[in-house]
C-alpha cells in the first residue's frame, strides 16, 4: 500500500466528529471515486467499532460498502483506499449494521445517570491502531450551529472546546439499540423512569411517546403532572392525541384541555367525535368553554382571545452577546423563541429582532441596531380570519398584537392559528 493510517497522537488518537467526515472524498489510488455517506458500526464491546464505509458514488455507479480494514489512510476532508477492483464492494448495508448518520444523529439520547433528554448533534470518533472507535455522542449548542454553518461565530461566543466538554456524552451510557436496527426510526435509548419525567421537554417526550405501544405510552403518561402532560400533549401528532384522550377518563382530559390556551384547547377537541369533545366541554371551565366552541364554530371571534403573553420582549439596549449567553433562561417557558420583540416604556413595541439575525450579528451590537422598526401586527379587533389570511400572506412564526400607543398586547403563534384554519375557511 502507498499509504498509511493516521498515527495515534501521543494522548489518545486523531479525532474525528461525524458530521465533518460525511462527505468526505474518497480517493482509489489517487483516484476520485466517491464521497463518504454513512458509517457501519459493530456494539459487540464498550465501545463501539466502525466496521464498514458506505460510500456514495457518481449516477450511474452502484454504491459502496467497503470494510474499515481496506482503508489505507485518513485525513481532513478525504479517505484513500489501495484497491485493485472495486467491484466486489458494491453492496448495500444489512438491516443489523447500526449506521451513524441513517440510525444515530439528530436523534433523542437518554444519559442512565440523570435521565435527561437530548438531540444528538454529533458523533465523536477516535482513531487508535488502525481501529475507529465510536467513543461520545455531542449534543452540545457548538455542536448544533456548526451543523448550522455557523461555527466561527461559536468559537466566538464559547471558545474551542468549552461547551464540547460540557456537553458530550460517553457512548458507555447509551442503551443497545434495538437489534431490528433497518426498521428503527425512533430515539436512540427509550427507557424512561418515573421520578425523572418532570426533567423531560414536552417536546421531546412526545417524540417518545410517538414511538411507543399503546400500553406504554399511557403508563408513562398517566404519571406526568397536569401541566407537564398538558404542555406534552400538545406536542403529540393528532393520531395519538386522540389515542391519549380517548383512553383517559373524561375529567382528566378537562382536566388538560383546561391548562390550555383556547386555541390549543380548541385544536385539540376538533380531533376528537363530536359526543366526545362536547362531554369534555362541560367538565371545563365555562367561560373557557365557550371561548373554544367559538373558535371552533365562528371565524369572527375577535382575535385577542387567541393571544398568549409567553414570548420574549427586551430593552433596545440589550446586547446581542447578553441575548445569546443567556438565551436558554431568557427563553424559559415561552411560545416563541424565533422572534425578540424589543419594547421601550410601558411594553411600547419598538421593533422585532429575529433569532438569525442575532446569531449573524456582532456580539457588541445592541437590539436596537439590527431589529425591524416596520413590524407587521395585528389590532385588537381583528378576526381570526384576518389573523389566518396574514400568516398566509407574510410566513411569519407569531404576529403580535398591538393596541393604542402601539403597546404590545400579546402574540400569536402560527400554530394557534393555522391549525385551526381548515375549520373556518
Amino acid at each position: 500500500m502507498n499509504t498509511t493510517l493516521e498515527k495515534p497522537q501521543e494522548l489518545g488518537g486523531a479525532v474525528y466528529f461525524l458530521s465533518d467526515m460525511i462527505g468526505f472524498k474518497v480517493y482509489n489510488r489517487g483516484k476520485k471515486i466517491g464521497k463518504l455517506r454513512d458509517l457501519a458500526i459493530r456494539e459487540h464491546e464498550k465501545l463501539p467499532t466502525v466496521t464498514h464505509l458506505i460510500i456514495m458514488r457518481p449516477f450511474g455507479h452502484k454504491q459502496l460498502l467497503l470494510p474499515w480494514g481496506e482503508v489505507a489512510g485518513v485525513a481532513p476532508g478525504r479517505i484513500d483506499l489501495d484497491l485493485d477492483s472495486l467491484e466486489k464492494y458494491e453492496d448495500e448495508p444489512r438491516e443489523s449494521q447500526v449506521l451513524l448518520n441513517d440510525h444515530i444523529l439528530d436523534k433523542k439520547v437518554l444519559d442512565m445517570d440523570d435521565n435527561e433528554i437530548d438531540v444528538v448533534y454529533d458523533v465523536k470518533l477516535v482513531l487508535r491502531n488502525r481501529v475507529l472507535y465510536v467513543t461520545d455522542v455531542d449534543f452540545s449548542r457548538y455542536a448544533l450551529f456548526k451543523r448550522l454553518g455557523l461555527k466561527p461565530l461559536m468559537k466566538l461566543i464559547f471558545g474551542d472546546s468549552g461547551p464540547m466538554k460540557k456537553e458530550t456524552l460517553s457512548w458507555a451510557y447509551v442503551q443497545p439499540l434495538p437489534e431490528d436496527i433497518g426498521r428503527f426510526r425512533g430515539n436512540v435509548k427509550l427507557k424512561v423512569l418515573k421520578d425523572k419525567l418532570p426533567e423531560i421537554h414536552p417536546v421531546d417526550l412526545a417524540d417518545i411517546l410517538e414511538e411507543l405501544n399503546t400500553e406504554q405510552r399511557l403508563a408513562i403518561f398517566n404519571e406526568l403532572e397536569t401541566e407537564h402532560a398538558s404542555d406534552t400533549l400538545e406536542e403529540i401528532e393528532p393520531r395519538v392525541q386522540r389515542e391519549i384522550i380517548s383512553s383517559i377518563k373524561k375529567e382528566r382530559a378537562a382536566e388538560l384541555i383546561n391548562d390550555m390556551t383556547p386555541a390549543q384547547a380548541a385544536d385539540i377537541l376538533a380531533i376528537l367525535p363530536a359526543d366526545e369533545a362536547d362531554e369534555i366541554l362541560k367538565l371545563i371551565d365555562k367561560e373557557e368553554a365557550q371561548k373554544i366552541e367559538n373558535m371552533l364554530e365562528k371565524q369572527e371571534e375577535k382575535i385577542l382571545n387567541f393571544a398568549t403573553s409567553d414570548f420574549i420582549k427586551l430593552s433596545p439596549d440589550t446586547q446581542v452577546s447578553q441575548v445569546l449567553l443567556q438565551f436558554r433562561e431568557i427563553a424559559k417557558d415561552k411560545e416563541e423563541l424565533l422572534y425578540i420583540y424589543v419594547v421601550g416604556e410601558n411594553d411600547t413595541l419598538l421593533g422585532v429582532a429575529g433569532l438569525k439575525e442575532i446569531l449573524q450579528a456582532n456580539l457588541s451590537s445592541r437590539l436596537e441596531d439590527i431589529m425591524t422598526t416596520s413590524v407587521i401586527s395585528l389590532n385588537p379587533e381583528n378576526t381570526l380570519l384576518e389573523a389566518a389570511e396574514m400568516f398566509s400572506r407574510y410566513s411569519f412564526r407569531s404576529i403580535p398584537i398591538t393596541g393604542e400607543g402601539d403597546v404590545i398586547l400579546g402574540i400569536i403563534p402560527y400554530r394557534d392559528i393555522m391549525k385551526l384554519k381548515h375549520r373556518f375557511v
